[in-house]
């Protein structure tokens, strides 16, 4: 029988949630790893393996794949929501009658909601009320670089430190490193925007414009992420760490990242839901995109760079007049806020 006080159970197998179960599953604590697809599931019990998306990371011999929510949920103290963005309320909704009594919630969902313009912490609050300690747990890391075991380092954010400080021993290896912090806005507001960056990253490169411009758009593209974490109430020194400055140059330069891919694609000339289809999971980045836009507009914050990303998969801007628009734009002091 699985003990609920050790067992973490991790809502979504797709790469990151399986990448996810199978850390916390080398440290050899219990780990339940359900999904919504039957047919999936049966298959990762039965190869011991996500053939899918993870096929050279085996499951260790903690990690239980489970086929029924409810039974999941009523055996593990500490629940992981791995789903994307626009899943997360409704995933909550599900398993907030299921869960243990003293079940703690985290998840490495990223992304503003976009109906709402809310943070994931938010709408967790909102579901689950304020008697549910919650956590966020955020790059940089690749789900396959994960799974295989390569050394790799992440940020947990939660307003509790003790609950931040278990998940960081729980998951925590020779192979891999986790910090804490207790700015889970900043850590969500690094997620998010860092999707929408490495879509841009993607257009710059599939243009061919260089290393030079990926720095540049890179380094400014920090700026107005730091600017609107700030305006939203994150701090500062967030944005400097993994879970800022570390999350978005790995996924503006590496071509692991969904979102870069997708950046590629549009320079190519393909369209959003073809480029879609051939990356096969979901791009977190185009709908963060809009998300991030009306944040900011709602918000007064200045992010040239994010909004030209915008116009290019919402408003049909060719992306080399959006590489231009930037160019052009007023010179000013490089320090300068806005």
């Amino acid at each position: 029988m699985t003990d609920p006080a050790n067992a973490i159970a991790v809502i979504g197998a797709g790469s990151w949630g399986t990448a996810l179960a199978i850390q916390f599953a080398r440290t050899g604590r219990q780990t339940l790893l359900w999904g919504h697809d039957a047919e999936h599931l049966a298959s990762l019990s039965a190869k011991r393996v996500n053939e899918k998306y993870l096929p050279d990371a085996p499951f260790p011999e903690a990690l239980e794949v489970e086929s029924s929510l409810s039974r999941t949920l009523s055996h593990a103290g500490d629940v992981l929501i791995a789903v994307p963005s626009h899943a997360f309320r409704e995933m909550l909704k599900r398993v907030k009658p299921l869960m243990h009594p003293d079940a703690r919630l985290c998840w490495a969902t990223k992304g503003f909601e976009l109906s709402t313009g809310k943070l994931p912490h938010v709408v967790a609050r909102e579901v689950l009320g304020d008697g549910v300690p919650i956590a966020v747990l955020s790059g940089p890391t690749f789900a396959g670089e994960v799974g295989k075991g390569l050394p790799s380092a992440m940020t947990i954010a939660a307003e509790d430190e003790q609950f931040a400080t278990d998940l960081a021993g729980a998951i925590s290896t020779e192979e891999f490193r986790a910090y804490t912090t207790t700015d889970m806005i900043g850590v969500e507001v690094g997620a998010a925007v860092k999707n929408v960056l490495a879509i841009g990253a993607g257009i710059s490169d599939g243009l061919g414009f260089g290393a030079n411009t990926r720095v540049a758009l890179i380094t400014r593209g920090l700026h107005e992420m730091t600017r609107l974490g700030l305006a939203l109430g994150a701090r500062t020194e967030t944005f400097k760490g993994l879970a800022g400055m570390g999350d978005l140059v790995l996924t503006c330069t590496d071509n692991q990242s969904r979102n870069r891919r997708m950046g590629l694609a549009l320079a190519a000339g393909k369209d959003i839901e073809t480029a879609q289809k051939e990356i096969g999971q979901v791009v977190e980045g185009v709908q963060a995109a809009r998300a991030v836009h009306n944040v900011a507009t709602e918000l007064g914050v200045d992010m040239p760079i994010a909004e030209q990303i915008y116009r290019v998969l919402y408003e049909g801007r060719e992306p080399r007049s959006a590489v231009s628009a930037l160019m052009m734009r007023e010179l000013k002091p490089e320090a300068e806020t806005d």
